[in-house]
């Protein structure tokens, strides 16, 4: 009797699941922002603002040959906000108001200038960007910072447009992030980087709102003490 054929008599070998590395998942962090409530803020700040509009309004709005008024030229009375600039360093910067560093944006801007660009001019010296749309009829009631479009300069020179949009997860994750910091620049942790746009930079610090009239505002970054070569960064918003 022939012996049994031996690939007849070996079990099959069972399949083994295939090794592959495991997907990092995105950094996800529990957001426990305040909502923002600047309505109550906004009127004090009006009345705070009154004595000081017909100053307010002979500022320059962008002159690029011109100089512009510094904390040490003018002393400029208004509501101290956080600011935020963050994005991957080859991807659009955003810029984020909020009324504290523990609450809710109440503004973010996507603008059409590199990260990465924006942050080295502003280790350079002064920097102006002056965001700029159409007036509205007499009638209308649309806030100037509630404007969804905007022509976009940056130094004088036009790059493009700053559109507003409303905060996503990855916004508020770093607004949370970075909720304990009130003034510093840095690159957040690894994990919230970007294989084709690089580090995720941001740079914070307190600014000066001030509210000239509907159809104009300006933030000036509030330049830390010792400082006597006026603010890095003035923001304008203006309706021509």
């Amino acid at each position: 009797m022939a012996s049994p054929n031996a690939d007849e008599s070996m079990p099959l070998p069972t399949p083994q699941p295939s090794q592959q590395s495991p997907v990092p998942e995105p950094v996800r962090m529990s957001v426990f922002l305040q909502p923002a409530n600047s309505k109550s803020k906004h009127r004090s700040a009006n009345k705070l603002f009154g004595k000081f509009r017909a100053i307010i309004r002979s500022f320059p709005i962008f002159v690029p040959s011109c100089k512009m008024p510094t904390m040490n030229d003018t002393i400029i009375h208004g509501t101290r906000i956080t600011g935020t600039l963050f994005g991957y360093q080859k991807g659009r910067v955003n810029l984020a108001f909020q009324e504290d560093s523990k609450c809710q944006p109440f503004l973010i801007l996507e603008l059409a200038i590199a990260t990465g660009k924006l942050l080295q001019d502003m280790g350079m010296g002064l920097n102006r960007i002056a965001l700029e749309c159409e007036k509205h009829s007499i009638n209308d009631k649309t806030k100037i910072i509630d404007e969804p479009l905007w022509n976009l300069f940056c130094n004088g020179k036009k790059v493009g447009y700053g559109v507003k949009r409303d905060p996503t997860e990855s916004d508020l994750n770093v607004m949370q992030m970075l909720h304990a910091v009130s003034v510093a620049v840095g690159v957040l942790p690894d994990e919230m980087s970007d294989p084709q746009d690089g580090e995720l930079s941001y740079m914070r610090a307190h600014f000066e709102r001030v509210i000239g009239s509907k159809d104009s505002e300006t933030y000036y970054m509030v330049v830390p003490d010792g400082n006597h070569n006026g603010p890095e960064l003035s923001v304008f918003f203006v309706r021509i």
